[in-house]
């Protein structure tokens, strides 16, 4: 029989155009056809790692940079991208190598041994099923009273954070509807269902009439079905209520909704010319010109901000963006009564922007000239520069009451995830190199003091925010049904779990781990689906730790550190490396300092707290210690470390040649999909 090659080759009948181009496309069938081959042969010869990879990437052009090369390719973060598991029946979902619950499933594999561990699913969330059981039609419009209640909270809790809608005409505009019968404006329902949603998610414990747990979903089911998802001429008002549908999507633990809605409002936003300044002209009202420049500005932090929770790229990048940043409108009263204070927004568009360029340079698949170390730098001087020009006002001191107002926590946790979100790669980075089956004298030698340097600064920026949430749950103002709050624990417990294992570390880190697993638990049965999904994820990474405890021999080194060998290396040194020398060891301060004993007992007493003080390596919450240095944990003491002032003040060129951190992270079992 002829083969099907020859025979195309024999075929003269066809166009000149084909015969042309067939020879060359038959030598790409033929050395595809063997390539293919080779690969099945190798993936017999090694059953262990079939199925896992992909198909090696074609070679580069001849003119192409080397992408070998850690000058231009990002050494954290492989060639392919990772998923969930496919599934037939619908389509794979991307894991961004951004997200907590995919660097969750990074230590998981560190702490088993096991690289093809599969990420965890999110199956916590409100269904579309249950949204459409939501919007049932006795949804209407409330009392007077009641509709007043709710959009006070709403604008009290979620609009003392983001500029959301104009307070004094919001409350004004409710008040012409009742009193004019006006209830049929599908525009006007859209945005007050929308802010019922949320008045009843942060007054009500659980919402009897629907069968999902967090309180407020009718009232959003209602908006969201009544809302106009693509207008062709679209209105200020209707961006107001994308804004707060997208936020509250997060609440439903909906984070892809979430990124679609506010990205429906970015786009919408350029078709008004939302990124551009408008000439005075055009719009005189000095109100309505600010109102219109912050609503664009809160879209551009969700945008930033949502991204970086799932590791998706900004959808338009700062270039394009041609508008005044947030001002104060005269008189002083006029502005008062309709907008917050104009420095806190200004500042969380700066870290906003901040969060944006961290997921472009760190987490994405660029080319770069700058070596890995260089971009962390440049982060962490902007992230510094951010701090130290932050308003007097806007400061958090540990002993001034305002710790617990909620927008300027707020701001100051958001900053402590961009800290650990830039350095927390390296730390997981450190922890493997300490742990390698080489011998630990030659693993000490291979640290360099720039990658403890950002270990510490992530280690700092988690206490910090551990401790500032676990004093709001203490206090009673730790919102129930809210994302943010249990999304930044379980971030912070992450990397005090890791920092238990570290000579930079302390071991009580642990307890502060074991202390945040609670508070996701019993934020889990009031009903907050985030808060369920992070307590399933930390609860497996509990289990891979007491794992890790079973098979490790007792250590009896001098400073107390325990052993964390794994059955397949050595224990992690307990000493540091002589470049480290200088670094002060981590103290550590009684619970008095932080927390009372009575809070301390209160959390002992908590439900569920007793296995954790069954585990002899866990010391229970009376005896709960915190490393810090004098002065209590800040905001800034990240950077206020000499070694980070060191980091901070080296020249590219002495990052890039004395310090080639690149060759060590440069590790496809540090960020890759193998095994998904």
């Amino acid at each position: 029989m002829t083969h099907p090659l020859a025979q195309l080759r024999s075929d003269t009948a066809a166009p000149l155009g084909i015969r042309a181009y067939m020879p060359s496309y038959l030598n790409f069938l033929e050395s595809e056809n063997q390539r293919l081959k080779e690969q099945s042969a190798a993936s017999s010869a090694n059953p262990t790692e079939a199925g896992h990879d992909a198909e090696p990437e074609p070679a580069p052009p001849a003119d192409a940079p080397d992408e070998s090369s850690t000058s231009v390719r990002n050494p954290l973060i492989g060639d392919r991208a990772w998923f969930h598991r496919y599934d037939p029946s619908a389509p794979p979902l991307f894991v961004g190598e951004a997200a907590c619950t995919a660097f969750a499933t990074r230590f998981r594999r560190f702490l088993t041994g096991n690289n093809a561990l599969p990420h965890i699913p999110r199956t916590q969330y409100v269904t579309e099923e249950q949204i459409a059981e939501a919007n049932t039609p006795h949804i209407q419009w409330p009392s007077f009273q009641q509709a007043q209640l709710l959009v006070k909270i709403a604008l009290r809790q979620v609009g003392s954070i983001y500029h959301l809608a104009l307070r004094k005409s919001t409350l004004e505009k409710l008040e012409e509807i009742y009193r004019m019968g006006d209830f049929d404006c599908t525009v006007n329902q859209c945005k007050f269902f929308a802010l019922f949603a949320f008045g009843e998610a942060y007054s009500m414990r659980a919402e009897p009439s629907s069968g999902c747990r967090v309180p407020g979903t009718s009232y959003f089911a209602r908006a969201l079905s009544l809302g106009q998802v693509l207008p062709e001429r679209t209105s200020i008002t209707h961006l107001e209520t994308l804004l707060l549908l997208s936020l509250f999507s997060y609440y439903l633990n909906r984070r892809h909704s979430a990124l679609v809605l506010i990205g429906t409002a970015l786009r919408l936003g350029l078709s008004i010319g939302l990124n551009h300044n408008i000439p005075e002209s055009q719009l005189i009202d000095p109100v309505e010109r600010q109102h219109r420049i912050r609503i664009w500005w809160t879209i551009y932090i969700f945008d930033r901000m949502w991204g970086s929770k799932m590791g998706h790229p900004a959808q338009i990048p700062d270039d394009d963006i041609h508008l005044d940043m947030p001002s104060n409108v005269s008189p002083a009263q006029l502005h008062e009564e309709q907008f917050n204070d104009t420095e806190y927004l200004t500042a969380n568009v700066k870290l906003a922007r901040i969060v944006g360029e961290t997921i472009a340079k760190l987490y994405s698949r660029r080319k770069y000239s700058e070596t890995f170390l260089q971009r962390v730098q440049k982060l962490l001087k902007a992230l510094k520069n951010w701090v130290e020009t932050l308003p007097e006002h806007l400061r958090l001191h540990e002993e001034d009451p305002g710790i617990y107002v909620k927008h300027i926590s707020s701001l100051h946790l958001s900053f402590n995830q961009c800290v650990i979100l830039t350095t927390r790669p390296t730390l997981l980075h450190l922890l493997m190199k300490l742990n390698e089956t080489n011998s630990p004298n030659a693993n000490q030698e291979s640290i360099s003091q720039p990658v403890l340097t950002l270990g510490e600064a992530c280690i700092h920026a988690a206490r910090h925010s551990h401790s500032l949430i676990l004093k709001k749950w203490i206090n009673g103002s730790l919102p129930v049904f809210g994302y943010f709050h249990a999304h930044y624990l379980f971030s912070s417990a992450l990397v005090l779990a890791m920092s238990s294992f570290l000579p930079i570390g302390s071991p009580s880190d642990l307890g502060a781990f074991e202390s945040g697993l609670e508070v996701l638990r019993s934020m889990s049965e009031n009903g907050n689906l985030a808060a369920s999904e992070f307590y399933h994820n930390l609860e497996q990474v509990k289990h891979c730790l007491d794992q890790r405890r079973s098979k490790e021999p007792r250590s009896s080194s001098a400073g107390g550190q325990p052993s964390t060998a794994s059955g397949s290396g050595p224990p992690i040194p307990s000493t540091l490396p002589p470049t480290a020398s200088a670094m002060p060891p981590a103290t550590t301060i009684p619970v008095p300092s932080l927390i009372t004993t009575a809070e301390a007992d209160l959390i002992s007493n908590t439900p569920g707290y007793s296995h954790a003080q069954s585990n002899p390596a866990i010391p229970p919450p009376e005896n709960l210690t915190f490393p810090t240095t004098a002065g209590g944990i800040t905001t800034a003491m990240a950077f206020l470390e000499p070694t980070m002032q060191d980091f901070l003040a080296q020249s590219d060129f002495d990052l890039g040649l004395l310090h080639p951190v690149d060759t060590f992270m440069n590790d496809e079992n540090l960020y890759t999909c193998h095994g998904l």
